[in-house]
């Protein structure tokens, strides 16, 4: 999944970003209002994490402009004021969810996959589907054996993507921008390579291709 993060803090911001990476986000770091709200609008972001207090432009602001546009990304918003005003206003300019600094890396990356999934049709708790289990922690899936395998931070990155959108057909080159950050060397031909890969690890019933438009995850038999 493909994360936008939005703080200028010389430390917090490149702290967060290594963590999230890390965790298996493709995270993007912007430290301006001005530079985050382009951004967020030309770039296919699963979830912003949002500061308020930006140079440029204010957090608030941005989030004004992108749900005026239309753009509906998940937005999660960071700051370090704490008052109940400020939660009311960021929820009523289209935040998804609100959290104070300081926090912790680890509550912030469970509110990430709380909204991701509420965003994507699915309950809260452990992503499950067809009788795999993903562990996020860990980065590893359960199959319905029982089996547990390790996975790869790409396999990780491309499973965890596939199993959030079930039953949709996936391109190439969409599953390349939602793997990848912006300063990768992106080649979407590298997607087979790691589809094959996962298709050796799960079996050949969960990921469908089809030609010349994408893949599709799901097993129509679990």
């Amino acid at each position: 999944m493909r994360i936008l993060l939005v703080e200028d803090d010389p430390v917090l911001g490149p702290n967060l970003q290594s963590a999230l990476n890390k965790s298996g986000f493709a995270t993007d770091l912007s430290v301006d209002g001005i530079d985050g709200e382009a951004m967020g609008d030309i770039e296919p972001y699963d979830l912003i994490v949002l500061d308020l207090g930006l140079p440029g432009q204010s957090g608030l602001e941005v989030l004004k402009n992108w749900r005026q546009r239309e753009n509906a990304t998940p937005v999660i918003i960071l700051t370090a004021r704490d008052a109940w005003e400020d939660k009311v206003l960021g929820f009523k300019a289209g935040a998804d969810d609100y959290l104070a600094k300081p926090f912790q890396t680890e509550e912030l990356l469970v509110r990430i996959n709380a909204v991701l999934r509420r965003s994507s049709g699915l309950s809260p708790g452990t992503l499950n589907s067809d009788g795999l289990i993903l562990d996020e922690s860990e980065q590893s899936v359960t199959l319905k054996s029982g089996a547990k395998l390790a996975l790869t931070g790409t396999e990780f990155k491309l499973l965890r993507y596939f199993m959030l959108h079930r039953g949709q057909l996936l391109s190439k080159t969409t599953l390349t921008e939602h793997v990848y950050q912006l300063d990768s060397d992106k080649d979407s031909n590298v997607m087979e390579v790691y589809v094959n890969r996962l298709r050796q690890k799960l079996g050949p019933d969960f990921i469908h291709t089809r030609r010349g438009q994408g893949y599709v995850f799901g097993n129509d038999s679990a």
